[in-house]
């Protein structure tokens, strides 16, 4: 049933490119909660109740692998405590005393969605699960997840261990901007060691996302009974990124094609255009202007409706005081689309303007001079 419902909505997509048809709107999803979100304007492209709190299983270890690669080196040799894999659910299999890197558990918890490696994390970060779900809220709230408590670090349900689709999208573009984290959530398979002696084993991500669609980079599964099946995942097609998030789904994968199809057709890769500055006048100085510089601008994604729309506001004063040095800092460059600010560049004088003497300076210099020299005369 799936291959057949995959293969229509593929012939979809492929008649549609090749006709020339845009995706316009997102269809009936099969998940209950579910966004698309575009993390370099925070911009919600699609929503279906996006914030209401759901328990989201393992896309939970997201945020463990996150703090475990912030809060401890990737190098550092573990030693598992037999306390730490007393757990249920998937598991890497690591035993009591059994030694691992912290950068192979956390290549173990998010491929293999070891509920074991997440609690070594717990413990090796933390000492305990309830201080390291602590320092999971602490993370959550610094992320602006406003609906979201963190209970265990694998994602088995506990207490109200629970997010909304929203929050794991803020979640997922903060780990997006984790070099290590970001580039393990999309290997489709790795090897790591560990055992006591360590011995090499294979582990594969549970994420066929990666293979049945062509631009996602990324990022965890999950599921539970009471969660149900549940996805984070990141695509990027054309210099955009897009994050979706689905909690308690149907179809995951297709909800995710589906919201990518069309979030890529809303959106693009602009490069902002360049501005003539021209010179600024300079007060007091042995010239009256002076050059003015700015860096390049950069490429910021926008709605495909604003990128004819894209205006610059200078903000530069009248005039500026002598000396000038190049670097110096002179104002901004603005780019707005509608009422969004796209970014803020610095603009800098280009070369130097130094102070004109005042009149009479050298006039008063020399005699001052004179009047000096005598005094040394009658010394």
């Amino acid at each position: 049933m799936f291959k057949k419902r995959f293969t229509v909505f593929a012939s979809v997509c492929f008649l549609a490119f090749a006709v020339g048809i845009k995706a316009d709107a997102v269809g009936s999803l099969s998940s209950v909660s579910a966004v698309l979100f575009e993390p370099e304007s925070g911009r919600v492209l699609y929503e279906k109740d996006a914030y209401t709190p759901r328990p989201m299983a393992s896309t939970t270890k997201i945020m463990t692998a996150l703090l475990a690669v912030e809060r401890c080196p990737s190098d550092k040799v573990l030693t598992v405590s037999p306390e730490a894999v007393r757990v249920e659910g998937s598991a890497l299999g690591l035993r009591g005393g059994d030694q691992i890197t912290m950068i192979d558990l956390v290549t173990g918890l998010l491929l293999e969605s070891g509920n074991d490696a997440a609690n070594v994390i717990a413990y090796a970060v933390s000492g305990s699960i309830p201080e390291f779900a602590k320092l999971m809220n602490k993370r959550a709230a610094e992320i602006g997840m406003k609906n979201t408590e963190f209970v265990t670090p694998s994602g088995l349900d506990k207490g109200n261990h629970s997010s909304s689709a929203y929050d794991m999208a803020l979640l997922a573009a903060e780990a997006l901007n984790n070099e290590t984290v970001s580039k393990i959530c999309a290997l489709e398979s790795a090897y790591i060691s560990f055992g006591n002696p360590p011995r090499r084993v294979r582990v594969t991500n549970h994420n066929r996302l990666l293979k049945l669609y062509p631009y996602a980079i990324g990022m965890k599964t999950g599921f539970t009974k009471k969660s149900g099946r549940c996805l984070v995942s990141a695509a990027e097609k054309d210099g955009v990124k897009l994050v979706a998030v689905t909690l308690k789904a149907g179809d995951d994968w297709n909800d995710h094609i589906e919201m990518y199809e069309y979030g890529f057709s809303r959106v693009e890769a602009v490069s902002l255009p360049e501005r003539k500055l021209g010179d600024m006048a300079v007060s007091g100085g042995t010239s009256a202007r002076g050059g003015l510089a700015m860096e390049s601008p950069p490429v910021c994604t926008v709605l495909k409706e604003e990128k004819d729309s894209i205006r610059i506001e200078l903000q530069l004063p009248k005039f500026v005081l002598a000396p000038v040095s190049a670097g110096d800092l002179i104002g901004y460059a603005r780019y707005y689309a509608g009422d969004r600010e796209l970014c803020k560049l610095v603009v800098t004088a280009s070369g130097s303007v130094a102070a004109r003497p005042v009149a009479g300076f050298w006039e008063r210099f020399f005699k001052g001079f004179v009047e000096l020299s005598k005094e040394w005369i009658r010394l």
